[in-house]
């Protein structure tokens, strides 16, 4: 079997990268990180004052210079700043010089360029936070988190994220490992001293240490897991306009009994079914038409419709002329709710053939109509998509990373108590004890290799 050797990028050499969104902007960000970042930056870059940010004084401190960029091939300055990190006190634990000027693809692609032929080389992907895991920052359960806040697109994947990045992972696995390592020392200790007269652990106190760290780490795995699932059933949210079938296509997807009928504004409330799709238990909700209020009692169903949406995981806008708002523009559901939405025109089976999609406003995402199975099959294909999407967030590489660990951790604590109560040799005991702590350092960083921080890192963005 051949092994492919991993080699790490070098972490002394002073890498650049463009750190903010590809593209035209209104401010872009270029990032560099290493022994002569600040070097590098100036070269480029000009104070409008005359001192630039740098000083021998004992403590250096961060701060941010306004100044100009001067380029090869464009005649006039160019505004920028220059925001300057020192080590060990920034991201990656190295001096780190951020240039921030106009979001002007031609300009990003000529300033990386002339800081390149200034001796920096290219970032590779999530390089900044390699070096950040490497200078001990973030271990690699925050570092995952950092991908997987930039990749988050629902809030609550990026609540998550962050509850991560902040430690909400590490700090009971660290708690934890150390709690671990502490009942190794004894178990080795009592090896040490095995014909001396001296006992520094109980059979019976090894045995309820280790059942305590088991059912920490089992809870622990139980709290990802509830993560994973965004910590509720998810919430499916029908909206549109009044007599746009919604509570038809309600009582279909839902197997409830909604009033229907065709006088516009029937549904003066929302109403929930708990229904299980393939195996997967959604929450369908059915709402009041969009229209304007007349009372007070039509004012407060447009409310309570709306507050329900803006909950929902998905949200279902149907209209049954096929006539959509673009998701930029400002009363579209994109812009006050994290929700996926998909646009579903109803009442297909009233349309001529050919008909389906109007040509008017932006398009449906699909078509339906709840008179056969065969019309309501698509609009079902396009929900299991979406709640598959759901299923497998930002989140779920670290997800199963972690899992992995903890059930392999958990496996080998399991081993170490049974050879306690069958009073085999400690060294057997110790050997689990060491197996289980190995899982738990692959899992903080604690222990790893090329190989794994080549395949975490690689999955980031330049510039991360």
């Amino acid at each position: 079997m051949a092994f492919e050797r991993v080699d790490l990028p070098n972490p002394q050499d002073t890498i650049v990268a463009l750190c903010s969104g590809h593209g035209s902007g209104l401010r872009a960000i270029v990032r560099l990180s290493g022994p002569e970042a600040h070097q590098f930056a100036s070269a480029v870059f000009q104070p409008l004052e005359g001192n630039d940010g740098t000083d021998d004084a004992p403590v250096r401190l961060r701060r941010v210079v306004p100044g100009c960029l001067y380029l090869e091939g464009i005649s006039a300055a160019i505004p920028a700043w220059l925001y300057r990190f020192y080590a060990p006190r920034s991201y990656t634990g190295q001096d780190i010089a951020e240039i921030h000027t106009l979001g002007s693809p031609p300009i990003i692609e000529q300033l990386i360029a002339e800081i390149l032929r200034a001796g920096a080389r290219a970032a590779r992907p999530g390089e900044f936070t390699l070096r950040a895991f490497l200078a001990g920052k973030k271990d690699l359960a925050q570092a995952e988190a950092v991908r997987a806040v930039i990749e988050a697109d629902a809030q609550s994947d990026l609540q998550r994220a962050l509850q991560q990045l902040a430690g909400g992972l590490s700090e009971p696995l660290q708690a934890l490992r150390h709690d671990l390592l502490d009942l190794l020392a004894d178990v080795e200790a009592n090896l040490d001293f095995v014909d001396e007269d001296i006992t520094f652990l109980t059979p019976q106190e090894a045995s309820r240490r280790i059942e305590e760290a088991k059912g920490r780490l089992q809870m622990l795995l139980q709290q990802l897991q509830n993560r994973q699932l965004a910590g509720r059933i998810p919430r499916i949210v029908l909206v549109g306009p009044p007599n746009a079938g919604k509570s038809s296509l309600f009582n279909v997807l839902s197997g409830a009994q909604a009033l229907v009928s065709p006088v516009p504004g029937t549904t003066r409330d929302y109403l929930t079914q708990m229904c299980e799709w393939d195996g997967v238990r959604v929450e369908l909700v059915d709402t009041a038409g969009w229209q304007p209020a007349e009372n007070c009692i039509e004012e407060q169903a447009q409310n309570l419709g709306r507050t329900v949406a803006e909950q929902a995981d998905i949200i279902l806008w149907c209209d049954d002329q096929g006539v959509f708002l673009p998701p930029d523009h400002p009363h579209s559901p994109e812009m006050w709710s994290q929700a996926v939405v998909v646009r579903v025109r109803t009442k297909v089976d009233l349309v001529p053939h050919g008909d389906e999609r109007s040509s008017d406003g932006y398009p449906a995402d699909v078509a339906c109509t709840v008179m056969s199975a065969e019309g309501i099959q698509p609009l079902r294909l396009m929900l299991r998509e979406k709640l598959e999407a759901l299923r497998h967030s930002s989140t779920a590489p670290g997800y199963s990373r972690c899992q992995h660990h903890i059930e392999e951790a958990v496996r080998h604590l399991e081993a170490a108590a049974k050879q306690i109560t069958a009073q085999e040799p400690l060294e057997f005991v110790a050997a689990a004890l060491r197996a289980a702590l190995h899982q738990l350092g692959e899992l903080t960083g604690a222990v790893y290799t090329n190989e794994l921080l080549d395949r975490i890192f690689s999955r980031f963005c330049i510039g991360k």
